[in-house]
């Protein structure tokens, strides 16, 4: 008979991390090639600056760095973590995988490492993975990455897009727990929208000596977002067994601050839930923006060490998912 492998009965974020890009870009950088305005972007999106990555500024640098922060604020040694997940859409070799030269560069032990592509909802697509490998005994600690340097795939010149997207990393240690400290993932795709979010094909793009710039149809994918969403967030509420009122942070993909009032709204989240807006200086960030919007959350205060935090995110897809947290 094959033995089952044998885990910890719950798993939970013990530490997060996160990764900046030096550059600053404000708005008065990005107006004249998209003939638009300070105040439109505002008004459109809540950003006033973004960061875009410099040349060192890889993929797997800024992995890196943020997963050195969550591996301190954890108290996990870099010999201890199982496996390695990186979420990304970003880095633009389909193989290998930027996980394994992630783990490599941090030293680990030969862990499992692969990389997980689904676009702003990566992270908590690879949170509830992580959960799951832990109570189920195929990984003790996992080390979760959301990484991106999306102004490699951003036309500069798309008023829909060119002052959106942004660059950064964040990651999470997630590991064994005697109480649940990870809800259950509320998940899924609606694959009949996979053309309001996506990027020509590479192959074709490259016969054509193109860059396949990333598109989006933002006035169709804010409807979807901004109500289908709310349904995703309350139900990973129940599923988890508690109220809005028992929430204490709210931290939606920074997609568009727009997006994240109308979730709140349509939630009916009490005004003692504190919301992160990380987007108003670091832009969209997709897979980054999750981990990097709480860490700024716990630095600043905002988010204390054991307060539930409702973690939420959708893109290209088009894909979702959302849980509930114990706040490391």
């Amino acid at each position: 008979m094959i033995s089952a492998p044998s885990g910890s009965p719950h798993a939970r974020i013990l530490g997060v991390g996160g990764y900046r890009p030096n550059r600053v870009v404000p708005n008065s950088e990005i107006v004249d090639l998209i003939d638009s305005s300070d105040e439109w972007i505002r008004t459109r999106s809540g950003i006033t600056e973004r960061r875009w990555a410099n040349e060192d500024e890889t993929v797997q640098m800024m992995s890196v760095a943020a997963s050195r922060k969550a591996l301190e604020h954890a108290g996990i040694g870099i010999d201890q973590i199982d496996c390695v997940l990186v979420a990304t859409v970003s880095h633009l070799r389909q193989t290998p995988a930027v996980a394994a030269l992630v783990a490599d560069e941090l030293g680990a032990d030969h862990p499992a490492a692969f990389d997980v592509s689904a676009a702003c909802a990566g992270f908590c697509h690879g949170i509830a993975m992580a959960s799951d490998l832990v109570r189920g005994g195929s990984a003790k600690h996992v080390l979760v990455i959301g990484v991106e340097r999306l102004s490699d795939i951003t036309n500069p010149h798309d008023r829909g897009t060119a002052f959106i997207f942004a660059d950064g990393a964040g990651a999470a240690v997630v590991g064994p727990s005697d109480e649940p400290g990870i809800g259950p993932v509320v998940w899924g795709s609606s694959g009949d929208k996979a053309d309001m979010i996506q990027t020509p094909d590479w192959f074709v793009a490259n016969e054509a000596k193109e860059i396949p710039w990333l598109t989006m149809d933002g006035n169709p994918v804010f409807r979807w977002a901004a109500f289908a969403m709310a349904k995703v967030g309350q139900e990973a509420l129940e599923k988890a067994g508690i109220t809005a009122d028992e929430l204490d942070c709210f931290v939606p993909h920074q997609a568009n601050m727009r997006i994240v009032d109308a979730l709140a709204r349509s939630m009916k989240l009490p005004a003692t839930v504190e919301i992160a807006r990380d987007i108003a200086t670091m832009g969209n960030t997709s897979a980054a923006s999750v981990p990097l919007a709480l860490e700024r959350m716990i630095e600043q205060g905002q988010a204390k060490s054991g307060d539930t935090a409702l973690l939420i995110a959708f893109g290209a897809g088009l894909v979702y998912a959302a849980q509930v947290v114990v706040v490391p």
